[in-house]
């Protein structure tokens, strides 16, 4: 895209520029030779009158002497024939006026001020001079002649200097802007051949491209030669990161085929799990249940303690397998998002906990209004590990207390269960959300020791988080957090 503070080229700038700079060099010779012409000129001219002020002022001294204002007049009189000349007078040495001439009748000039050791001297007034020159007669000043004169051939010099030079301005700018065009076009070119074909790498990212110029300067070298070198390296770092990537796409895939088939080798364990161990385990429990039952009906019949052991060990083992068949559904099973009402979920589960138990003293609160868009199943999976472990732990206290609640953090939500029961070493935290690993002693506290990671993998598939706080004997809380993940 152009950028709107670019305005023409560099090739174009270099031509008006060199006529610019022509033009004030131009314009500043003119500027100098028409103000020496001037100064000149009026040096010539101020010479010339005060040359003919002398000669007036000699042929005027005898006049004065005698008193002949004729002959002083017939002496002026004979500036008429100068058009320059518009005016002069004779004054006395006393300062009283002796004779005038007046080209337009205008009025006698009024004598001026001369230095007293000086014999001539002149004023300036605009393009006017006036120019002054003692009479002396025997080597004493009888008077002063004044001669003023009106240069207007200065300035019609000057206005026919101007057009001289405005004409010659003009051709040499013409000449300037032809010679600065095809020196442009000698020292330009490469460069707009060298913008093009950085425009050409950058649309087509063909990095193999190089710059050849058909003018070579020891700038142009150097700016070829960092140029070239440029899309030599980054063609070189493209087609390594081509290369990584091709090799990381290959890792991938074969990543992802190996999840494939370990997902499959999952999915047939969840399977044998499912069919081939519950089978047996139904089998052994209908046998313990049959032996136990015929060992009351008989005379002084009473329970078997090994049959009750085997029992035991059959609703454990069945136990396990069911986390086993969650945790393995808490990573393979499919999203279903929808909005959930977890207050509405975790209320029911305390309910069935509580039918379960009549025999706790369990103060359950449940704050309503805990929504979640995440899937139903494995959302009840989450409240039924968190929950029956809160109702587990705290089984030892005699006012228990269990409350699962919700809380905004920010532009997040934050779901927690909080029990006061037995909670739990924080230096141990680490191995809560590990599978099989327990911080209980299972003669204190049943357990499969899966629950939990259980429950951590369903909140990352929801691409939440989940941490817990506690201590020993001041229970323990769960907080969980979920995003929008992708069904």
């Amino acid at each position: 895209m152009r950028s709107p503070s670019r305005n023409g080229s560099i090739a174009a700038r270099l031509s008006w520029m060199n006529v610019l700079v022509s033009g004030i060099a131009l314009l500043l010779a003119y500027v100098s030779f028409l103000a020496y012409n001037l100064v000149a000129s009026r040096q010539v001219a101020v010479d010339t009158i005060t040359a003919e002020a002398q000669i007036i002022g000699t042929n005027s001294a005898a006049a004065i002497i005698f008193n002949d204002e004729a002959l002083a007049q017939k002496n002026l009189s004979a500036l008429s024939n100068s058009n320059e000349i518009v005016g002069a007078t004779i004054y006395r040495q006393s300062g009283e006026l002796f004779a005038q001439y007046s080209a337009n009748g205008a009025a006698p000039m009024q004598p001026q001020t001369m230095p007293p050791a000086s014999l001539r001297s002149s004023w300036r007034n605009g393009i006017d001079v006036i120019v002054g020159s003692r009479i002396v007669f025997q080597g004493n000043s009888v008077g002063v002649v004044y001669i003023q004169a009106h240069l207007t051939g200065l300035r019609q010099q000057a206005i026919r200097y101007a057009v001289i030079t405005g004409v010659i301005l003009l051709l040499c700018l013409g000449v300037a802007l032809l010679a600065g065009t095809a020196f442009r076009r000698l020292l330009s070119e490469p460069i707009v051949s060298l913008a093009r074909t950085a425009r050409l790498v950058s649309r087509y990212r063909d990095y193999s491209l190089r710059f050849e110029p058909t003018e070579s300067y020891d700038e142009l070298a150097s700016l070829t030669d960092a140029f070239n070198d440029m899309l030599a390296e980054i063609q070189r770092r493209d087609s390594a990161l081509e290369q990584a990537r091709n090799e990381l796409e290959l890792r991938v895939e074969e990543r992802t085929a190996q999840l494939r088939a370990a997902n499959r080798e999952l999915e047939s364990f969840s399977y044998t799990v499912a069919h081939d161990l519950r089978g047996p385990l139904e089998i052994i429990s209908n046998i313990c249940y049959l032996l136990q039952d015929q060992n009351r009906e008989a005379p002084n019949g009473s329970d078997d303690p090994m049959l009750g052991r085997l029992s035991a060990s059959v609703a454990e083992m069945s136990n396990l397998i069911d986390d086993l068949l969650n945790l393995s559904r808490a990573s393979t099973a499919g999203l279903h998002l929808k909005r959930l009402d977890l207050s509405a979920l975790a209320g029911a589960i305390l309910e069935d906990l509580a039918v379960a138990h009549p025999e706790r003293n369990a103060k359950t609160v449940v704050q309503q209004g805990c929504h979640a868009n995440a899937d139903k199943g494995l959302m009840q999976i989450v409240l039924q590990n968190l929950l029956r472990n809160a109702w587990k732990f705290s089984g030892h206290r005699e006012s228990a207390r269990i409350e699962f609640a919700c809380t905004a953090d920010g532009p997040e939500t934050v779901y927690f269960v909080r029990d006061n029961g037995a909670g739990f070493d924080p230096r141990m935290a680490d191995r809560l959300f590990k599978p099989f690993q327990r911080l209980h002693a299972e003669s204190e506290f049943s357990g499969t020791g899966i629950g939990l990671a259980t429950v951590q993998r369903i909140i990352a598939r929801h691409e939440g988080r989940i941490w817990a706080e506690g201590g020993v004997g001041k229970g323990a809380a769960f907080y969980f957090t979920l995003g929008s993940p992708k069904p």
